[in-house]
């Protein structure tokens, strides 16, 4: 077991390698659980939250999400989150450590609106299913639904009881989630584990997740950040109109003012330390907020995220992390991946 922020869970279920090659090339099943969910009800939720995060939340399709940052005044990033249209309020998916502050500053928000910002963490939990196998073995496991797409959702039955299943990530990497509650959970574990999913922990979670360059809020992405410095334009939208730490987003892209981004980098040695110097041309240019190692065929890649300057950000350029040769790599690691071999 593992103790994450808001969660103890598995780090893994025997051997973290395998279950990483599970997420690729068969169906591995995870726990959720550590995600929290909040509610936005009230006429105004749609036009007031669009003018407190960054993306285009006013004119989402029914069942329809997004991601998104909540920032501060200065630009910085407080938080981030996905947003779903869901009818008759807005659902919210975030880290559930995260859920307190994120309640607490768009409470202070609210004035003249007809707003409520609800925390359903107790009533709704996640579960997650990933891999080539992951939609037979769901639809296997009696859970009947057509395809969606990434960030859509769709509502069915399963076992008596509500169940809503979401895609996140790419038709390579085709994994679902799926929202329900808390008391339904280890039947629907159960189920998947009895059509062939294997169980998969943190570990090997956190190995597929840099992998595929996905950077955590409290980790590779934190107040010390602009948006654009993220490397996750799919958060932001600039035809939308104001919200808070707009001016600043809207100055670094006028201006492309850039000096800094996250990227990748695969290492000739262990992984890294989180603060790792990055050095080029004998000097430091950034440094190492992720790092991991993955099987891939026969050998074994050390994959890292870090902050670089724009000097050395080029895919090629050969630097240093501590003292140990790397080079910067676009993301995701197609070759770790199993897409490029």
């Amino acid at each position: 077991m593992t103790d994450s922020p808001g969660a103890e869970e598995a780090s893994s279920f025997g051997e973290a390698r395998r279950e990483y090659v599970e997420l690729l090339t068969g169906c591995g099943v995870y726990d959720l659980g550590w995600r929290g969910k909040m509610v936005a009800t009230g006429p105004d939720r749609a036009r007031w939250l669009n003018g407190m995060i960054t993306n285009n939340i006013r004119d989402l399709a029914l069942n329809r999400g997004n991601y998104n940052f909540l920032l501060n005044a200065q630009g910085r990033i407080l938080g981030d989150l996905y947003v779903y249209n869901r009818g008759d309020y807005i659902l919210m998916d975030t880290a559930a450590w995260q859920v307190p502050k994120l309640k607490e500053t768009f409470d202070k928000f609210i004035i003249m609106d007809d707003v409520e910002i609800t925390d359903i963490g107790e009533k709704l939990t996640s579960v997650g299913v990933q891999g080539p196998r992951a939609q037979e073995v769901l639809q296997d496991a009696g859970v009947k639904f057509a395809d969606v797409e990434p960030m859509e959702v769709q509502d069915i039955t399963w076992n008596d009881a509500g169940l809503s299943i979401t895609r996140m990530g790419s038709d390579v990497t085709r994994a679902y989630e799926m929202w329900l509650a808390p008391g339904a959970a280890g039947a629907l574990w159960e189920a998947m584990l009895g059509r062939g999913a294997k169980p998969v922990g943190r570990q090997a979670q956190e190995m597929f997740r840099v992998a595929s360059g996905v950077p955590r809020f409290g980790q590779d992405i934190t107040e010390r950040y602009l948006p654009q410095e993220t490397a996750q334009d799919a958060a932001l939208n600039f035809s939308k109109g104001c919200y808070i730490g707009q001016e600043i987003v809207e100055r670094i892209r006028s201006r492309a003012l850039l000096h800094r981004r996250l990227t990748g980098l695969v290492v000739n040695g262990p992984p890294p330390a989180s603060g790792a110097k990055i050095q080029f041309d004998g000097k430091d240019v950034g440094e190492i907020t992720s790092s991991t190692s993955v099987p891939a065929g026969d050998r074994d890649l050390t994959l890292a995220l870090g902050y670089i300057r724009a000097e050395a950000q080029a895919p090629g350029t050969e630097v240093s992390v501590d003292g140990v040769p790397a080079t910067v790599c676009e993301t995701p690691f197609k070759q770790a991946l199993g897409i490029e071999r």
